[in-house]
């Protein structure tokens, strides 16, 4: 098939159509989700967009391959954490779940060899040393975010002194409450 030329680096357009087919602009043929989801294994990058529109779909499309994944092959998504995902809906911390959660898959895709060869090495799967380093750069992490929104908040109780801010500040001790109880779990892993 003839490919259409993009500039390197640019995504791949695909174009979704009403009547739900999505269509490679780059190899002007029609696909499915599961090409789509090979496409993302492959390292290839894409957008979505409405055909009529232009409005940018590359998201509902990406939970849509998801969805498809968790409802017919082998679940990868515990239940806990999906609740867990839904009880950030709304609450104040949404806005830092998105690039926690992206850190977090950062650090098991570059960990992701060593947890193959530990897996699949000889001292039987003792890939407890690797969660655990990798729970450390988490919490770091964490740590970081957490400071970020102790200043942001601590800078809007400077200039609000209303009863939210002092609100957020009980919500802010909390969760670095909670962050020094996941730090010293995280320590005694590691004796």
């Amino acid at each position: 098939m003839a490919r259409k030329k993009r500039a390197p680096g640019e995504p791949i357009t695909i174009k979704k159509y009403a009547n739900r087919r999505l269509y490679n602009t780059e190899t002007s043929s029609y696909v499915t989700l599961d090409h789509l989801a090979a496409m993302i294994r492959n390292g290839d990058d894409f957008v979505v967009h409405d055909a009529k529109t232009n409005e940018d779909l590359t998201r509902s499309v990406l939970t849509q391959i998801i969805f498809e994944k968790e409802t017919r092959d082998d679940n990868m998504l515990p239940i806990a954490f999906l609740r867990q995902l839904i009880k950030f809906y709304g609450d104040s911390m949404q806005a830092m779940v998105p690039s926690y959660l992206a850190s977090t898959m950062d650090v098991l895709n570059r960990h992701k060899e060593q947890i193959r060869t530990a897996f699949g090495g000889t001292d039987n799967g003792n890939f407890m040393p690797l969660f655990e380093e990798m729970t450390r750069q988490n919490m770091a992490f964490f740590e970081q975010t957490m400071q970020m929104f102790a200043q942001n908040a601590a800078a809007r109780t400077d200039t609000d002194t209303s009863e939210a801010g002092n609100g957020d500040d009980k919500k802010i001790e909390d969760l670095q409450a909670e962050l020094a109880a996941l730090k010293k779990k995280v320590d005694s892993l590691s004796n």
